[in-house]
């Protein structure tokens, strides 16, 4: 089969619900359960879904009675799948009275497991699955079968495959389903076994289900199709047991843009169904995962947003607009003036070249700190820069603060006035006012008023977390006459000192201006 015919069509196997769940730790409730479904089917629109495992829970029953129920009322009972176990009418019955339409029978895919597993030789084994299978016919089931550790079978008895199908062709078996159930295939190794099978039994239509215990399962996938096989297993973030399953994501990108071949999903709701996924398992997924991680559309070299801003340079066909989401270009160390740019166009922000190069500076030695500096970050950093002034009459070397609960706090402090250090210490009601008694008695000294603070406010970015940068604001009363001072830093009390300083420098300036 070409895979240059641009009309072929992947139709894309969901099984995060049954297989996904496998994951160690991963239950999803009733209401999940359900909420996944819908959202494959209707949102993503994948082409099946294998929803649960029969017999398991009460629990289970009732998330499958309520995904069939919602799903026929759509039209989409059909491809609402649950697997079922060669136990004559067990699992169809629990499946019927679920409201199931398909069943995906669980069968012994390599002659180690029917023999040790189940103490049965091949014939022995056809006749129990010909007995479930007609059962489930009899009750309006669709059948497909799966060939449970089919990769280790077809490499260690060939032969007992061939015969397990064979034996099973005239059951009309809708799909068998071929699993690579321990992860152990590489590409060519997948690409070999599947174009025999195919080879063997023209007429059958087979579904290649990987694992990624070798992280192969996306290359897997790619050898699959190109041996012919149009039917796909995968689960959303890769959940499964173990190294988990195929990535919907990943297989999704990979066939599109790699193969040119059609799919059915909605790709732009990827990153809808990933996070929903996350907030129901509780399994994170890792900041660079492919598509759906939260850094993977990230520029973090400057270098990097320079070819971009001049002409796109680092744009792949993998734009992060496909999947709803916009390129973003990290700020830190390793930012270049393109950085800052970007930036600041997303923020509909204009600053001089002279003003750039300040807010640049600032943002490399906030990274260099080991910082984490965020877009939501760049007003108020843009802000405290446009506002800070070049002399530097007083300078702090140094400030340590300690505060506890039910006690008064101390600081520490030590400063550079004109070039000359100066040291003290003081106490306090909280960590600033310690700061300011501390403060205001090296002050002393040069005969310095401080002013009277008249209001203090504390900002962080809207969204912003636990270490985003703190904007405090002070408003200072001297003379009859407000002014306000703004310091920033991810330290709510340090970005008061910063703000009291620049208040500081403001009236020595001007005392040294008068003298003048």
């Amino acid at each position: 089969m070409s895979n240059s015919d641009s009309s072929r069509h992947i139709r894309l196997m969901d099984t995060t619900l049954r297989d996904g769940e496998q994951t160690q730790g991963v239950s999803f409730s009733v209401n999940e359960k359900v909420n996944i479904a819908r959202a494959l089917l209707q949102s993503l629109k994948v082409d099946r879904i294998e929803v649960a495992s029969a017999c398991v829970s009460e629990g289970e029953k009732e998330a499958v009675s309520q995904i069939c129920e919602w799903a026929a009322g759509e039209g989409l009972d059909d491809r609402v799948e649950v697997l079922g176990f060669v136990d004559y009418k067990r699992s169809v019955d629990w499946i019927s009275s679920a409201g199931g339409k398909v069943i995906n029978l669980l069968t012994k895919g390599s002659e180690k497991h029917c023999r040790e597993q189940l103490g049965k030789d091949l014939q022995s084994h056809v006749d129990d699955i010909t007995r479930t299978v007609e059962y489930a016919r009899e009750q309006g089931l669709r059948v497909n079968m799966y060939l449970e550790d089919w990769s280790s079978g077809f490499q260690n008895s060939k032969d007992y495959v061939f015969g397990l199908i064979a034996g099973t062709q005239q059951l009309d078996i809708s799909h068998y389903l071929l699993p690579d159930t321990l992860g152990l295939l590489a590409p060519n190794e997948v690409y070999d076994a599947l174009t025999e099978m195919q080879q063997q039994f023209p007429d059958v239509e087979f579904d290649f289900h990987p694992h990624n215990d070798y992280g192969l399962a996306t290359a897997n996938v790619y050898a699959a199709i190109n041996a012919g096989i149009n039917n796909i297993h995968c689960t959303m973030n890769c959940l499964g047991e173990r190294a988990g399953n195929a990535s919907l994501a990943e297989v999704a990108v990979m066939v599109k843009d790699k193969l040119g071949l059609q799919l059915s999903i909605d790709e732009s709701r990827i990153t809808v169904l990933s996070r929903m996924v996350e907030n129901f398992s509780g399994k994170w997924i890792a900041a660079n995962t492919p598509v759906v991680g939260a850094d993977v559309f990230t520029q973090t070299a400057g270098i990097h947003a320079d070819g971009d801003l001049k002409g796109n340079l680092y744009v792949s066909r993998l734009s992060p607009e496909r999947f709803a989401r916009k390129r973003k270009y990290a700020l830190g160390k390793m930012s270049g003036k393109a950085s800052i740019v970007n930036n600041l166009e997303e923020l509909g922000i204009s600053l001089s070249a002279e003003d750039q190069a300040k807010v640049l500076e600032r943002v490399v030695a906030l990274g260099d700190s080991k910082h984490v500096v965020t877009a939501e970050d760049l007003p108020f950093i843009i802000a405290d820069v446009m506002e800070s002034k070049e002399y530097q009459h007083i300078e702090l070397r140094n400030c340590y603060i300690n505060t506890g609960l039910d006690v008064d706090s101390t600081a520490s402090v030590r400063v550079a006035i004109d070039g000359d250090e100066h040291q003290g210490s003081g106490a306090g009601n909280g960590g600033f006012d310690a700061f300011m008694d501390a403060i205001e008695k090296i002050l002393q000294e040069k005969k310095f008023d401080m002013p009277l603070l008249a209001d203090y406010e504390v900002h962080i970015p809207r969204g912003g977390k636990t270490d985003a940068l703190t904007e405090c604001i002070i408003t200072w009363q001297t003379n009859d006459q407000e002014f306000k001072t703004r310091g920033v830093d991810s330290n709510q009390v340090l970005a008061a000192v910063k703000a009291t300083l620049r208040m500081i420098n403001i009236l020595l300036h001007a005392r040294t201006g008068i003298a003048n």
